[in-house]
């Protein structure tokens, strides 16, 4: 048995290493009440680091129609989060995907706004952020991946590697994110499976290892082989159920395999498999995490197929929270003092209650409701007092959240993307920008009876980050910028339905809108002089030039020398 000193001992050299209280050189003798203080504090000590471990938070990307928003419902489904998928697009089921919830969204059989959800399995805390994979909606995708600790990349075994599939992981390989790749829609007739890893590397510049590999394609698909855990797992069709029959296979060689998927399959997934395993690397998590290899696995999320496969070697592999940066410093998940930020606003979430929610990654400490908090924007405490946690639209309220989790905060206009709360530190969390919009339209307001109406309506959906409201200088006309057109038949249906305003759109030639800055008030008052009719002010009151095409924005950086143009607004 552990003497009750040499315990006593360890836990103050714990306290001295991760905690910092116990700064002498030699260990103290304890007095009762000192012992229990010590251990207290260890053991509260040990139970946030248990925490964050058990943390698990990612993103699902891909191209529109990879079957990104399917895969996910089907994790929930793995995990026990909900009990039966929604059909996505199907006219048969009038069900919609659980992160689809939004009405335009369950309309369109698209995603248009980043869903959160959280379940636990197998004892850890998983967090999926389900993003848009429509490129009119990738800025809100490109701020969600500041979020999170990794990324599961989907991509329909038919088409390969789509624009914007290679656009969003050009965003996870600038910040060394750790990628898996999930091959869908395996049930249909599709590329074969080496050509698609080549065409991976090729195009997303990833190293690609295959952790699974599938039996067969379209009708002669049959399930995958799970070469992490050496199993064969066999599916049925349209299966309701989320279990599988599972054969462990550590040697493909066995001629067992033959009487579960017949001769010919047998042959081809021996070949297949013995081809991958001597060309692409033995996995190697280190890489893994670092970004530096790319795990594959194939299925059909529609169908089952593979999902529970990748969600089993998903938590075993994907990082636990990750540092993050500011400007002040790095911050890391372990420390005890509470920081996070604020990457998406979504107005109306539920429209029967009008509410504003915040949503905040948390990247270090514990955060507790009805806790002050310091909003350094502001520079005031805040408390909260109904913090919530996701499962799509429904919400909970939670009285603790640690590293790694998503918070729903109640916002009533003081949130901006991009600010931090902290438990006293003044920081400011990096990488959070909005980019410069590339289509533009004059809004008009079609009832001039809800002026109001309209006023607040775009003034809670501009705060969301999905556009940019610009008045200009010279005539007061108000205008919307966003990055793709259908932005803006979003912003028209959630005026009219969640607001009940009414707007009408005139086309705007224009061709950027760059934000400006000039540090010699001389040099500044003369370009705005000069350049008054393709001046305007954003929301936050900051000075937007205007460009009409590429040679007048040419122009006028050549004509002012002086004046720096920023393509976003983080500068």
């Amino acid at each position: 048995m552990v003497p009750l000193r040499l315990i006593y001992t360890s836990c103050v050299l714990s306290l001295r290493q991760n905690v910092g209280a116990i700064v002498e050189n030699r260990v103290p003798k304890f007095n009762k009440t000192t012992k229990v203080s010590v251990f207290s504090a260890y053991l509260i000590r040990m139970s946030f680091l248990e925490e964050i471990k058990k943390r698990r938070t990612f993103a699902i990307i891909s191209h529109p129609d990879a079957g990104k928003t399917t895969l996910t419902e089907k994790l929930l489904l793995f995990g026990g989060a909900i009990q039966i998928a929604g059909a996505v697009k199907s006219n048969k089921i009038k069900k919609s995907a659980t992160s689809d919830f939004m009405e335009i969204e369950k309309q369109r059989g698209i995603s248009v706004a980043t869903s959160v959800m959280g379940f636990e399995y197998r004892d850890l805390k998983i967090n999926i952020l389900d993003t848009p994979g429509h490129k009119d909606f990738a800025e809100d995708t490109y701020r969600t991946l500041t979020a999170v600790d990794s990324v599961i990349v989907v991509i329909d075994v038919a088409k390969g590697v789509e624009e914007q599939t290679e656009k969003l992981v050009e965003v996870c390989r600038m910040r060394n994110t750790p990628v898996i790749v999930f091959i869908n829609k395996m049930d249909r007739e599709g590329r074969d499976g080496v050509e698609l890893l080549d065409e991976i590397e090729e195009k997303l510049n990833l190293n690609v290892g295959p952790l699974s590999w599938p039996i067969g394609m379209g009708r002669r698909f049959q399930g995958v082989y799970n070469i992490y855990e050496q199993k064969l797992v066999l599916f049925k069709p349209h299966s309701k159920q989320v279990g599988a029959d599972t054969i462990e296979f550590t040697n493909l060689d066995d001629p067992d395999l033959e009487k579960h998927i017949g001769q010919a399959a047998a042959a081809e997934l021996r070949e297949e498999v013995g081809t991958i395993q001597a060309v692409y690397p033995k996995f190697d998590r280190q890489q893994y995490l670092s970004g530096a290899l790319s795990p594959v696995f194939f299925g059909s999320a529609i169908n089952n197929f593979g999902v529970k496969e990748l969600l089993d070697c998903f938590v075993e592999i994907a990082p636990t929270p990750r540092p993050r940066f500011t400007e002040e410093r790095q911050v890391n998940p372990e420390e005890d003092q509470f920081a996070g930020f604020i990457f998406k606003i979504h107005a109306n979430m539920d429209p029967k209650h009008r509410d504003r929610i915040a949503f905040m990654r948390i990247c270090s400490g514990k955060f507790e409701r009805n806790t002050n908090y310091l909003h350094v924007r502001q520079n005031r405490k805040m408390k909260f007092s109904n913090p919530t946690s996701f499962m799509a639209a429904k919400k909970e309220v939670v009285d603790e959240a640690y590293p790694g989790d998503v918070v729903g905060l109640y916002d009533s206009g003081n949130f901006k993307i991009g600010d931090s709360i902290t438990g006293g530190e003044v920081l400011h969390f990096k990488g959070i920008p909005s980019f410069s919009p590339e289509q533009f339209r004059y809004v008009n307001n079609a009832d001039p009876l809800k002026q109001k109406q309209l006023s607040k309506g775009l003034d809670q959906l501009m705060d969301e980050g999905v556009a940019q409201f610009f008045i200009k200088e010279m005539n007061g006309r108000k205008i919307i910028g966003t990055v793709g057109a259908l932005q803006f038949d979003v912003i028209q249906y959630r005026l009219k339905h969640e607001y009940g305003a009414s707007v009408d759109y005139e086309p705007v030639h224009m061709h950027k809108a760059c934000w400006v800055e000039c540090p010699k008030p001389a040099a500044f008052k003369e370009f705005l002089d000069r350049r008054k009719r393709d001046m305007a002010k954003d929301k936050e009151g900051n000075w937007v030039f205007l460009a009409e095409s590429a040679w007048a924005l040419k122009m006028a950086q050549e004509n002012h020398p002086d004046v720096v143009f920023h393509f976003t607004s983080e500068f």
